[in-house]
């Protein structure tokens, strides 16, 4: 199985890595990656893997039973060392709407009680989908504001891993939102933003994050959607 770094390191952008397997023509299986596979909401990295004296573009990252790296061309033999490169401000932006979509996910549950049933993030804007029968302007201005004051009290971002039973057992089910994981995920990664005894959102998540909601930048609401009965999809873009 491959070694799925970016869940300990979402900074890391330059790795070595050696090609266990290949897969069709063009999808490469390394022993251990830093990109991070389409999941969660999130898209996949792009970049570059390189050898001696070839290089291949990465262009999609799919997590099946093990993580595939789909290449332009044809792929490195198996055993070949290479040398993975991942776009910078595509990952850095992904870090940026993904932490800002937990930050959203918890002030609509305190402020509405809404519970995030579906997000989907972009290099440049994101939604999220919400059990709300429906916002007004008024409304998405608090949510603004409050997102905004969260990012400027640049609170401290975190992550760690927990058995899934001890997770059910200790944390609330409502914000972990552990019950949308199926039932063979038996260690569960959590990510925590805020005070370390206390913190403002604790949620199950394998996606990669900022280290502080300072660096997310100004949160613009873009506006909000009807999506079927007592549902609601709210639009934003980070500056």
């Amino acid at each position: 199985m491959t070694d799925a770094r970016y869940l300990d390191d979402a900074t890391r952008l330059t790795f070595e890595a050696t090609v266990e397997a290949v897969r069709g023509t063009d999808r490469v299986v390394l022993d251990q990656t830093y990109f991070y596979p389409t999941g969660g909401g999130q898209p996949n990295d792009t970049g570059t893997l390189s050898g001696t004296d070839t290089e291949w573009a990465v262009t999609d990252v799919v997590k099946r039973d093990r993580i595939e790296h789909v290449v332009d061309g044809d792929a490195p033999e198996p055993g070949t060392v290479v040398t993975g490169r991942i776009d910078a401000d595509r990952r850095r932006a992904h870090m940026r709407y993904h932490t800002a979509q937990h930050l959203l996910s918890a002030v609509l549950l305190d402020e509405f009680d809404a519970e995030t049933t579906g997000n989907q993030l972009y290099a440049d804007h994101a939604h999220l989908d919400c059990a709300y029968d429906r916002f007004d302007d008024e409304d998405l201005q608090t949510i603004e504001t409050r997102l905004n004051d969260l990012v400027a009290s640049d609170l401290p971002v975190r992550w760690y891993t927990l058995d899934r039973d001890e997770a059910e057992a200790t944390l609330d089910p409502e914000r972990t939102r552990l019950h949308l994981l199926p039932d063979s995920i038996r260690e569960v990664r959590i990510v925590e933003i805020g005070d370390e005894d206390d913190p403002f959102d604790r949620t199950a998540c394998a996606g990669t994050h900022v280290e502080s909601t300072g660096e997310i930048g100004t949160v613009v609401l873009t506006g909000r959607t009807t999506q079927g009965a007592s549902h609601e999809r709210v639009d934003f873009v980070l500056e």
